[in-house]
């Protein structure tokens, strides 16, 4: 896609909608751009356990999915990965009519980020970001978020990161503390906004953006995960700005365990499926509520 960022994605369409280049239908499915994990230094999107999550997704929820392949830090550190999503999301746009499978059966209207791990911050930032440039994407439209485990931190540790420092396999503070050494903006702390969405910044101001756009968010994580207590105040932070959001916390399990165990990636599906086929409803509700608010403003005016 970018031979100067060596970034590229990899496409995904259910097994049956594969059909002969001439195959022409009305039908369009959702479209998700789905960012891998690995702490923004480890991973890529043709990594086995993403090439398959992908794939199964992409069957079990009826959607075309784009799986991106973004820089890695040291070598480039934050935003350099937030500039490769939104680059990333401007190919789309402009590959309408020249990427053969994302022309003939992708949804534009209908698109969803959605990331695991580093991944799901990504996928929250680029959202952010996406917010002051809808215009800019069209036809391309975004109606909501899908964090998935995501990787956040804070200088201070908190209470799941105590309690659970050495039982979850995939994940250890240690580790999240080197990984933002690596890969944040030279001088910063783990409460810069890229890493602390908790902190007073221009993060927390972007989500009133994304209320106004009537996007809905989605959260998961399991309560064996050292991050359950940041991603449970996020969601009560995107509450606050009035931002329509579902949280999935499973009992048990590990970080990102969909990812290391398909079993449990079933239900997993399930909720994505749940969350983008009733956000139309959701968005529809928020437009004609916007346009009874113009109406009544102008009648009250003219009056």
């Amino acid at each position: 896609m970018s031979s100067s960022t060596n970034v590229y994605v990899r496409i995904f369409l259910p097994r049956h909608h594969h059909q002969p280049l001439n195959y022409s239908s009305s039908v369009r499915l959702p479209l998700i751009v789905y960012f891998h994990g690995g702490a923004f230094i480890l991973c890529s999107a043709d990594m086995t356990v993403f090439h398959d999550f992908c794939l199964n997704m992409a069957v079990q929820l009826q959607a075309v999915v784009v799986s991106v392949e973004y820089r890695l830090a040291p070598e480039h550190r934050l935003p350099a990965t937030y500039d490769d999503a939104m680059q990333v999301l401007h190919w789309i746009k402009a590959s309408q009519e020249e990427e053969e499978w994302l022309s003939k059966y992708a949804d534009f209207s209908n698109c969803f980020l959605m990331g695991t791990s580093a991944g799901g911050n990504l996928a929250y930032h680029a959202g952010l970001r996406a917010t002051a440039q809808v215009d800019d994407l069209l036809p391309l439209q975004i109606g909501g978020l899908i964090l998935h485990h995501a990787f956040f931190s804070g200088v201070n540790m908190t209470d799941s990161e105590l309690r659970l420092v050495e039982k979850d396999p995939i994940y250890h503070p240690s580790v999240s503390e080197l990984s933002w050494s690596l890969c944040l903006p030279h001088e910063a702390d783990r409460d810069h906004e890229y890493c602390n969405p908790t902190v007073e910044s221009g993060s927390k101001l972007l989500l009133d953006r994304i209320k106004w756009l009537g996007w809905k968010v989605m959260v998961t994580g399991t309560d064996g995960d050292p991050l359950i207590d940041r991603l449970i105040e996020l969601v009560k932070i995107i509450k606050q700005k009035g931002v329509q959001v579902v949280a999935h916390f499973a009992e048990e399990g590990f970080h990102a365990m969909e990812i290391a165990d398909g079993s449990k990636a079933e239900v997993l599906y399930d909720q994505i499926k749940h969350f983008i086929f009733s956000s139309n409803l959701f968005a529809w509700s928020v437009m004609v509520i916007g346009n009874m608010y113009i109406c009544m403003s102008l009648l009250i005016w003219l009056l």
